[in-house]
């Protein structure tokens, strides 16, 4: 009978695949390996703790090349009386045995180098610069290394510039316990405690198994319907970053009986399979019928977002057999753990983190990972499922000694989101959405150094600004920037929630860009206002134009479908008001309350044929190989409140208005006039 167990609590969900790897004997290092002391050591998990061999150093060795003494000779000795002692190993005054006396009867030394035995007799060195050397007449010589004599003008101490026996290590003591992550210097102190080989948890190993008709190799030439298969490689780098050994398998098309082959094949060989499905409903369902048939389905669908159709269960492994040696064949469950990874990339990843590390670290006799966690405040509103533990991703920045979490795109398919995050937001099942302002727990994946040196950027999009973080990067700065449109980043600046806006907002009174918008959002803020380009707008269409669109008249017409800019966005407003100047109502055009948040989406929504035509800039056009119809010119400023604009963290920002390197990279854009860049708009 089918068991199908739709969106479960998460907890409820890790109890139950936990409570299976339990009975199956599975929830405990999977077994120790010898491996050579070695760099390839790095990283990996020790099986069981490390014991020191021999003492570091295993002698009272000389820290210092100079002169090893007995610190009582030296007593008395001062700049005004200095004390004279002779050089044992000097060949022509002192016999060959003379230096291994144990107990010499006159005040002596020994030249030793850095690393050097001490004499039995010694027990402190004085550092060579600290002496005089003589020769057999008491006089100054030349040769330090190989006096006759040295004359010291100041006592030493017992054991002064000597490292005694086991001052690093003892032999016998612990140097790591089991279940330390090794680290670079951790494989010296192995070393130095006298050890060639160490035990080590076995890697885990993990097949992953892409699933879909419509995947196709990285690489493929792409055609519609066509979905690249990169799932497989994020997951595997994820597992080997965990400590994991992946195996990523070919593609298998939506084919039951072949995928439930592929499963049984992967189950004998790893411990951990991976099937991810692809973005079709149908192969969602094969991957819990595959479960249901090779072994046992635990849950299909957990309350995360995103992430809801994770499937969990467990399937029938290689058998154990007595003849093989433990030795030489890792041992390999009976029982393996199956997890059905969702098709979508941002769902993928964080099933990865949120049910795979777990059971890795468990098996490595590890600490699960955990991430620094940070209180921040939103930058603007989320609304979630009540019923779902909610993962945001977020840019953080601190903003007037703020630390603030900018929610970014919440599509399940939008990997750039999680390359662009600085960590996640975790709103818990119950919770439905937060308020902008409200305090909320950062799991950051980025170090606070990083978010100290992160310019955080809230406003219009504009392709100058990727072109900036890329230039800023090589200054030691991150800009971090979320996309709400210009009167949102002016509204940001009102809150304190970034450091400047991207505004290019057209005054209909008066023809002026933002500045009577500034006087109206932020009016009690001085700012100041900074021209970064001008550029051009227009209609973005398909190549050859084929609707024959002209200008904003043609939105009106029949047939002709477009796609706007998000209500607030500078685009939108300029849209409108020349709307309102040619009496089109709105209403007359079909898709005007499609919205998209940036100009390359409007490209994105054209290019697909979604929309036969959308404002936007000619860059846009050009990146998603479009025809651009030129219609208006205008300024796009950089609006700064005055204590920001007076902050070291924006100084490379002004840097680099005035780099040439800069402003040629800008300049090759289609459609930007860089002659404004850095022109002072306002400053009040």
């Amino acid at each position: 009978m089918s068991v199908y167990l739709h969106d479960i609590p998460l907890s409820q969900a890790q109890a139950r695949l936990k409570q299976a790897l339990q009975s199956a004997d599975l929830w405990l290092i999977l077994g120790p390996e010898t491996i050579p002391l070695d760099e390839n050591a790095l990283g990996r998990v020790t099986a069981e703790p490390i014991w020191a061999k021999v003492s570091s150093p295993h002698y009272h060795a000389s820290a210092m090349d100079g002169f090893a003494v007995r610190a009582e000779d030296t007593a008395g000795a001062q700049p005004s009386s200095p004390v004279q002692l002779l050089v044992t190993n000097y060949q022509s005054s002192v016999s060959s045995d003379q230096s291994s006396v144990s107990n010499p009867q006159s005040p002596i030394s020994q030249y030793v180098d850095t690393g050097d035995p001490l004499p039995e007799w010694a027990n402190a060195v004085i550092p060579i610069e600290n002496t005089e050397p003589l020769d057999e007449n008491g006089q100054i010589t030349s040769a330090i290394r190989k006096p006759a004599a040295i004359r010291i003008r100041a006592a030493v101490a017992p054991w002064s510039h000597v490292r005694p026996l086991g001052e690093d290590i003892v032999a016998t003591q612990l140097v790591l316990p089991a279940g330390h992550v090794l680290r670079p210097a951790d494989l010296g102190a192995i070393a130095a405690a006298g050890h060639q080989e160490i035990v080590v948890a076995r890697k885990p190993k993990v097949a992953i198994l892409p699933t879909g008709t419509e995947l196709v190799p990285i690489g493929s030439k792409l055609k519609a319907g066509d979905i690249l298969e990169y799932n497989s490689l994020v997951i595997a780098a994820q597992v080997k970053a965990m400590g994991g050994e992946p195996t990523r398998f070919p593609i298998t098309k939506d084919d039951f009986d072949l995928i439930c082959q592929r499963v049984h094949e992967a189950a004998q060989t790893h411990d951990l399979v991976l099937l991810n499905a692809g973005s079709s409903a149908g192969a969602e369902d094969f991957s819990a019928k595959v479960v249901e048939k090779l072994g046992t389905l635990l849950v299909h669908g957990v309350a995360v977002r995103p992430g809801h159709p994770v499937i969990l269960g467990t399937v029938d492994g290689r058998p154990q057999t007595e003849s093989a040696p433990p030795s030489t064949v890792p041992r390999l469950p009976s029982t393996v753990p199956i997890i059905g990874v969702p098709g979508y990339p941002v769902s993928a990843a964080l099933t990865v983190d949120i049910f795979v590390e777990p059971i890795l670290a468990k098996w490595l006799g590890r600490r699960p990972l955990e991430l620094p966690t940070e209180e921040a405040i939103l930058t603007r509103k989320i609304v979630s499922p009540a019923g779902d533990d909610d993962f945001v991703r977020v840019a953080v920045g601190k903003v007037g000694g703020k630390l603030l979490a900018a929610p970014l795109s919440r599509g399940a398919g939008v990997i750039t989101s999680l390359v662009q995050a600085d960590g996640i937001a975790v709103i818990p099942s119950g919770v439905q959405g937060m308020e902008a302002g409200e305090k909320v727990q950062v799991r950051l994946y980025r170090s606070k150094a990083e978010i100290e040196k992160t310019i955080l950027s809230i406003g219009s999009h504009d392709l100058t600004l990727d072109l900036m973080a890329q230039f800023l990067a090589e200054h030691d700065r991150r800009l971090a920037s979320a996309n709400v449109g210009s009167q949102g980043g002016l509204i940001a600046l009102r809150r304190g929630e970034a450091h400047f806006a991207g505004s290019h907002l057209l005054d209909p009174q008066t023809g002026e860009y933002n500045i009577s918008y500034i006087r109206q959002y932020i009016p009690n803020i001085p700012v100041k206002v900074i021209a970064l380009v001008g550029r051009e707008q227009g209609l973005l269409v398909r190549r050859g134009n084929p609707k024959g669109i002209k200008s904003l008249g043609d939105l009106a017409r029949s047939g002709v479908r477009f796609v706007n800019r998000q209500r607030g966005a500078g685009t939108r407003v300029l849209l409108d008001y020349h709307l309102n100047l040619m009496t089109i109502p709105q209403s007359s055009i079909e898709g005007y309350q499609q919205e998209e948040y940036t100009h390359l989406g409007v490209a994105a929504a054209v290019a697909s044929g979604r929309a036969d035509c959308g404002l936007g800039i000619a860059a846009a056009a050009q990146a998603l190989d479009l025809d651009f119809v030129p219609l208006f010119q205008e300024r796009y400023d950089l609006v700064i409140p005055k204590p920001f604009a007076e902050d070291d963290l924006l100084a490379p920002l002004f840097g680099l208005l005035a780099d040439s390197a800069f402003r040629k990279a800008v300049s090759r854009l289609p459609g930007y006039d860089v002659s404004v860049m850095g022109a002072i708009i306002l400053e009040d």
